[in-house]
């Protein structure tokens, strides 16, 4: 089958890319949560835009500094997205300003394959966006202002995003039969996943509970 162009979407931790994501799917079928840290894994959605499919991918929280534990597995989980990705949205917080993460993740993304389209998330007040000029700093060209929560700019956003991705010609498909893998806690089921597909799809940690919510479906090639 003809792959679908991919958009992954990345951040630092809890700047609301899962609301994004759910925002663009218009359903709630990712975690969302108060606290950083609470996806950990890539997902993949099929989503639509204008005509336009694609696959939409929503990764745990960025730390660049990260080298070691839990947070440096779930850096390793987005960065793998973005190699598979045809057009990567870069998620800020204009609550935060511009972090030192936010820098770091621009300094990775310029050196990606992948073309970048940097948002400013939490502005929630369509008649003031002036908090997005600050992001010019990271030098990833126009920041565009949304409010996942309120679905505010997320249109304009889908509008640039699809612009960029490449031709698509959709082939005949057969629907593939799906799997769910599931048991109590710590028993194994992301290193079984891991070794069925033959990839690193689930952070996998000695740590109880560190799955949380469920994945997408992956278009094959």
């Amino acid at each position: 089958m003809s792959r679908l162009p991919v958009v992954a979407v990345v951040g630092a931790p809890n700047v609301g890319k899962s609301s994004l994501v759910n925002r663009i799917m218009r359903r709630r079928g990712a975690v969302v949560s108060e606290q950083p840290g609470t996806t950990r894994d890539r997902a993949y959605n099929r989503a639509e835009w204008a005509g336009h499919e694609f696959t939409l991918v929503d990764t745990g929280g960025m730390e660049p500094s990260a080298k070691v534990g839990l947070e440096a597995l779930v850096t390793l989980q987005a960065r793998v997205a973005v190699e598979e990705a045809d057009v990567v949205l870069h998620l800020t917080d204009a609550r935060l300003g511009v972090t030192e993460a936010d820098g770091a993740i621009a300094r990775e993304l310029r050196r990606a394959r992948a073309k970048a389209v940097l948002a400013v998330n939490k502005l929630d007040n369509p008649a003031d966006d002036t908090e997005r000029h600050r992001f010019y700093a990271l030098g990833e060209g126009e920041p565009h202002a949304i409010s996942a929560i309120h679905g505010l700019g997320v249109g304009d956003l889908l509008d640039v995003v699809v612009a960029l991705l490449p031709d698509y010609e959709p082939d005949a498909e057969t629907e593939v039969p799906r799997l769910a893998i599931v048991g109590r806690p710590n028993v194994g089921k992301s290193t079984l996943l891991n070794r069925l597909l033959g990839a690193e799809r689930a952070v996998v940690s000695e740590r109880a509970g560190t799955r949380r919510g469920r994945r997408g479906d992956r278009n094959r090639r």
